[in-house]
């Protein structure tokens, strides 16, 4: 009876939120007839110059040349406001950088039936040139509409549902725990790790997305492991796959009217790319097959690629390359940027050992140093949106078709959203709300490291297990130190963190 009478007010007030978030959008996408608003042309921005545009700026000499990946979002905020225009060049379409957390909001909310997130349009012509039928799924960085739709909803029940990623846990500690053997065997003796750390980052990474992908280990951490092996080739091109995306995507290229030479360089690595994944994949399917005589197994023992090859083969072939692909770099920086962190801030990481130490089966404090790493060092800078309506933003008409960049990334570092907002403080998403550093505060879409909606990141659960998985590992085997001069983070479709990376483990 209690429930059956609490009904009609959770229904009413569901409604409310609902209609409340329909006039935020209406005033995004209505015009009034009172308010005149201030044309698309006079939205501020760098100045421009016929056929070149505003390139001249990020040339030595210009405003925003050597400005790092973490300062340019702000740098052009304290400049030109909350809304900011780039024209376009050199095939480039103009877009719109937004600053204003209601204002994402509103446009993230609006267009979250079948939203359109430009970028990586190599790929998708790469992809495109080898399916006939424009129907067929491509994957879900590269396709758009209807037919991103049914690819989505096939996957997400096998990639979102927490009860089947938790499923991977023991495994990934598996990796997690050969990983931490793997790196007490690579210290010299001032307790740094011989050769490229990145690399390292990358083979965890690789090895752990490549177990829940496919369901068996790739051997990334063999040490006699060539140059030339299909995991060293993996990782390689994933990177020069995202940085060679950047060139052609998301600054001025003129791929789009002839073949340059970045353009022909990137259509060998995603050539190369799509032949190494298959490799993983098809021996996987073959030893699937010899084992298909077997006892069955159970849902819980299957790999991401078992299940969807249960429902359809060429979605299953599909996001198993593409966890190979998006998967890597992603993790491994996130996870970089976190140790970097913690290094700096010993007390954290002496509060983090503690809480790792005490066995407890939650780890709150754990998931709030991820999430605190990710507000200050996220994987990307912002999320792309393709407007498919005109809009009223901040006072100025957004025409249809417009690209506009939610710069999450400088938002999640705004004073009045984070206090204090410069330090590392994972208790921020612990405290209760009476506390000023209370997270809950700050507008909710100041923080968005993972997109919105139906167009969030699908892997986002299974890299959440994977971070917290071997972060824990680490904590608990080692006391991580930095010295010398802070990270540098390099802009590409990533946030790249790039050396000298001057850790030190030392043994707990």
């Amino acid at each position: 009876m209690k429930s059956s009478r609490l009904t009609p007010v959770f229904c009413l007030e569901t409604y409310q939120k609902i209609y409340a978030r329909c006039l935020s959008a209406n005033a995004a996408t209505a015009p009034r007839n009172s308010q005149k608003l201030k044309s698309y042309s006079e939205i501020p921005g760098p100045s421009s110059l016929p056929i070149i545009g505003q390139t001249r700026h990020f040339l030595p000499g210009g405003e925003m040349y050597n400005v790092s990946a973490l300062k340019f979002g702000e740098k052009l905020y304290k400049k030109y406001g909350p809304i900011v225009k780039f024209d376009g060049s050199f095939g480039r379409p103009d877009f719109i950088l937004l600053f204003d957390p209601e204002s994402c909001a509103q446009v993230l909310r609006s267009e979250n039936w079948l939203p359109i997130r430009p970028g990586f349009d190599s790929l998708k012509y790469y992809r495109r040139s080898k399916v006939e039928d424009p129907k067929k799924p491509t994957g879900l960085i590269t396709d758009q509409g209807d037919v991103w739709k049914q690819f989505r909803s096939t996957v997400n029940p096998v990639m979102l549902q927490p009860k089947i990623v938790q499923q991977y846990r023991d495994m990934l500690d598996e990796v997690a725990r050969d990983m931490i053997l793997r790196m007490k065997s690579i210290r010299d003796d001032k307790n740094m790790l011989k050769g490229k750390f990145d690399v390292e980052m990358n083979l965890w990474a690789l090895e752990s997305i490549g177990l829940v992908a496919l369901g068996r280990r790739l051997n990334c951490f063999d040490p006699n492991l060539p140059e030339d092996s299909p995991v060293k080739k993996l990782i390689q091109v994933v990177h020069d796959t995202f940085v060679t995306a950047n060139e052609l995507d998301f600054k001025p290229s003129l791929w789009k009217y002839y073949k340059t030479r970045t353009f022909k360089k990137a259509m060998k690595l995603y050539e190369s790319h799509a032949n190494i994944a298959r490799h993983f994949i098809d021996i996987t399917i073959n030893e699937l097959e010899k084992n298909s005589g077997n006892a069955r197994k159970s849902d819980d023992e299957k790999s991401v690629l078992e299940k969807l090859l249960d429902i359809n083969k060429e979605v299953a072939l599909i996001m198993a390359s593409d966890m190979l692909f998006a998967g890597v770099d992603t993790t491994s920086n996130t996870i970089t940027g976190s140790l970097y962190l913690l290094a700096k801030n010993q007390e954290k990481q002496d509060k983090l050992r503690e809480e790792i130490a005490s066995g407890q089966e939650k780890r709150p404090y754990l998931k709030a140093c991820i999430k605190e790493s990710l507000r200050m060092i996220p994987v990307t800078p912002g999320n792309l949106r393709m407007t498919t309506v005109d809009y009223n933003i901040l006072g100025y008409a957004i025409p249809k078709d417009t690209q506009l960049g939610i710069m999450h990334q400088t938002m999640s570092m705004f004073e009045n959203e984070y206090p204090r907002a410069d330090e590392y403080i994972p208790e921020r998403w612990m405290v209760s709300k009476e506390d000023p550093l209370y997270h809950g505060n700050a507008h909710p879409f100041a923080y968005s490291p993972f997109g919105f909606g139906v167009r969030s990141c699908i892997g986002r659960r299974i890299a959440e297990l994977e971070m917290e998985t071997f972060l824990a590992r680490i904590i608990q085997s080692f006391r991580v130190e930095w010295f010398g001069p802070p990270i540098q983070v390099i802009p590409a479709s990533l946030n790249y963190i790039t050396g000298p990376y001057n850790f030190v483990f030392k043994d707990v």
